[in-house]
């Protein structure tokens, strides 16, 4: 009865029922809402993420998102992600920080990294990881570490092209989102042709590579 005379004083006054919500609350709401759809999102997965997309939007138009696989214990992840832009970050960390308990998820902020490395297909192009590899370099920032990522095929000029959001993709994959965005420096692509190739090791070690680096960071002064 209550809930009747609320949707009737708010048809007459052309006001929201939950005008006190903040953007997150209305989005966690959608997403509760529409759990069941999401969880089984590939019956219907172009809609579904459509609807999804709009309803990030309206939170901040740059945050993205990621689905893990069904687990063992009946539960999916659901990964709240800035698209690699660190302005973003305050976004992520508010919609995380309002998620609700929902017995079949589990909210992550940022993008995770990933052991071993996925593959990575992405606008029609497909990149093994096992093809990937990198070498670091001495960041003009003291407090960062810079990569070169070599990738078969790359051109110079195509940072942002297919193959450039491709090595992003694999950086989050093999150091996390975060450490992406707050511990690497600069970042170069290059193809196999370049004179740096010889330096080159697997992508599979950067995470060691890195951590090591960090560990040395922390023993500083």
């Amino acid at each position: 009865m209550k809930l009747a005379i609320l949707v009737l004083l708010s048809l007459l006054t052309n006001m929201p029922i939950f005008a006190n919500e903040t953007k997150e609350q209305v989005f966690w709401r959608w997403f509760a809402a529409n759990e069941d759809r999401l969880f089984q999102f590939e019956k219907d997965q172009e809609s579904t993420f459509d609807h999804l997309n709009n309803a990030m939007a309206k939170v901040h138009e740059d945050l993205t998102f990621e689905f893990g696989p069904v687990r063992t214990d009946g539960t999916r992840e659901f990964v709240i992600s800035a698209g690699g832009l660190k302005a973003v970050f305050p976004s992520v960390e508010s919609l995380h920080r309002a998620a609700p308990e929902l017995k079949r998820w589990k909210f992550i902020k940022y993008r995770q990294r990933r052991t071993p490395i996925n593959d990575i297909e992405y606008g029609g192009v497909e990149v093994k990881a096992k093809e990937v590899h990198y070498a670091v370099f001495k960041d003009e920032a003291p407090e960062k570490i810079g990569i070169m990522l070599f990738l078969d095929g790359y051109a110079k000029g195509e940072k942002e092209g297919v193959l450039g959001q491709i090595g992003y993709l694999f950086l989050d994959e093999a150091l996390g989102e975060f450490d992406v965005e707050t511990k690497v420096g600069t970042i170069v692509f290059f193809g196999r042709d370049s004179k740096y190739f010889e330096r080159r090791r697997p992508l599979s070690q950067l995470q060691a590579d890195f951590d090591e680096w960090k560990k040395g960071q922390k023993g500083n002064p």
